[in-house]
């Protein structure tokens, strides 16, 4: 008992991305291999917490209020510890990606060209297509329906959208939809990155980028505001 709160896994420096001083010359190819680390350490620390059968909402503590003894109690706290704050380092990250942005189209558009231009942008947005040199993940899912001012229509979905990637969750991992539930629920109120394929003609389909923010307060049911079906 001496030692219920003591970390089994180091904890670490979180990924904050400070906001003064070097953070400010960070170009956008950095800053999305600093959103591209985040996720991949938040699904690590999601597989932890899988191994041991639970989530981020899982009493830790029986109805007598004791530690429970089939699970380590320490490690499961340590992590969900860091995964709190990597969600804030994570939406801190894309507030400062969707900013990089915004001022480089602003710029863009007022025909400065040059001035600040970011060579790395390119072929590199947010919710723009997809154009990343990197393989293409298998669809597992097909969004059925979108209601209207839902979280997943401001988030740009489409009803016969191709999912491949829902967060962390992808063709290999998707347990009939369950971890793109379990997805949902641990990240209310976060974005959630959505890689989706929409057809744009009979031959072609277009691949993009798409950040959902899921949360109750909408005015719908559920924190999506969609009806998906596995492929």
């Amino acid at each position: 008992m001496n030692n219920l709160h003591a970390p089994t896994i180091p904890s670490g420096p979180t990924s904050s991305i400070p906001t003064n001083g070097d953070a400010g010359h960070l170009s956008f190819a950095e800053l999305q291999r600093k959103k591209d680390d985040t996720e991949a350490e938040l699904k690590a620390l999601g597989g932890v917490l899988d191994s041991h059968g639970v989530d981020m909402q899982t009493p830790l503590v029986t109805r007598d209020g004791f530690p429970r003894s089939d699970i380590d109690v320490a490690q499961i706290r340590t992590t969900r510890s860091r995964i709190v704050r990597l969600r804030n380092d994570y939406k801190d990250l894309m507030a400062r990606i969707e900013k990089y942005l915004h001022e480089h189209f602003a710029s863009m558009a007022n025909g400065d060209d040059n001035a600040g231009a970011d060579p790395s942008i390119a072929t590199q947005t947010a919710i723009l297509p997809d154009s990343r040199n990197e393989p293409l993940g298998q669809a597992f899912a097909r969004v059925n329906s979108v209601a209207a001012g839902s979280p997943a229509e401001q988030a740009g979905l489409k009803p016969a959208d191709e999912i491949r990637n829902f967060g962390y969750v992808n063709h290999a991992n998707h347990d009939n939809l369950k971890k793109v539930a379990e997805c949902v629920q641990g990240n209310e109120g976060s974005e959630i990155l959505i890689k989706v394929s929409r057809a744009t003609d009979v031959s072609q389909r277009q691949e993009l980028r798409l950040t959902l923010v899921p949360r109750k307060d909408w005015g719908g049911r559920g924190m999506l505001g969609c009806h998906i079906l596995p492929l």
